[in-house]
């Protein structure tokens, strides 16, 4: 989301924004389900959902360090996202600011997060009253880390929003996608190696 604000694409940054939120809220309500503690009882589940998210992360981060690779240095780095729409627009050029595209990195990536459910497992069901409903108050306090979560998105896109004329240039382009690639490939394998 910060990347992707810095670098001048602000709808697709509100996208990633509400595609996390949902992901959050679908969680907040799986686990008011129980359908999430299938995911602390099952190891082959979890294992799975960890895989796949590892997987997810790997490839995303090195799709941003192949762009930055394969990009002569005059010219401006290829924006590697979620989607397939992303690959070879400029910023500005509006090809890359898609609400719907951030929106379904932004819930795909947190959706193929295990330790969302397993954060939302061990935390949610001791948060609600004892003999109170658990649909009900799961979602509400689902509803109160969203606000939570978008708030902090707005202070995040608000400063990248101040270092985008710096970051527009193509060489920081390509230094933050090196470094974003970077990170996002080694939480994939830290995902992937982790217990």
């Amino acid at each position: 989301m910060l990347r992707t604000a810095a670098l001048g694409y602000r709808r697709r940054a509100w996208g990633v924004v509400l595609g996390i939120q949902s992901g959050t809220l679908a969680w907040g309500v799986l686990t008011s389900l129980g359908v999430t503690a299938l995911l602390t009882a099952s190891h082959v589940a979890y294992v799975t959902l960890r895989w796949v998210g590892a997987a997810y992360l790997v490839w995303m981060g090195g799709r941003l360090l192949w762009a930055t690779w394969r990009d002569s240095p005059g010219e401006s780095p290829r924006a590697a996202g979620a989607g397939t729409e992303t690959v070879g627009a400029k910023a500005g050029s509006g090809a890359d600011d898609s609400l719907l595209g951030g929106w379904r990195q932004g819930l795909v990536t947190n959706l193929l997060n295990p330790k969302m459910g397993a954060f939302y497992v061990a935390v949610l069901p001791q948060l609600i009253p004892a003999g109170a409903g658990r649909i009900a108050p799961g979602v509400l306090l689902a509803g109160v880390h969203i606000l939570l979560a978008v708030v902090w998105a707005c202070v995040l896109i608000a400063l990248a929003r101040v270092l985008r004329d710096r970051l527009e240039r193509p060489s920081a382009r390509r230094c933050l996608d090196r470094v974003t690639g970077t990170v996002v490939a080694a939480f994939g394998v830290r995902l992937a190696l982790g217990q």
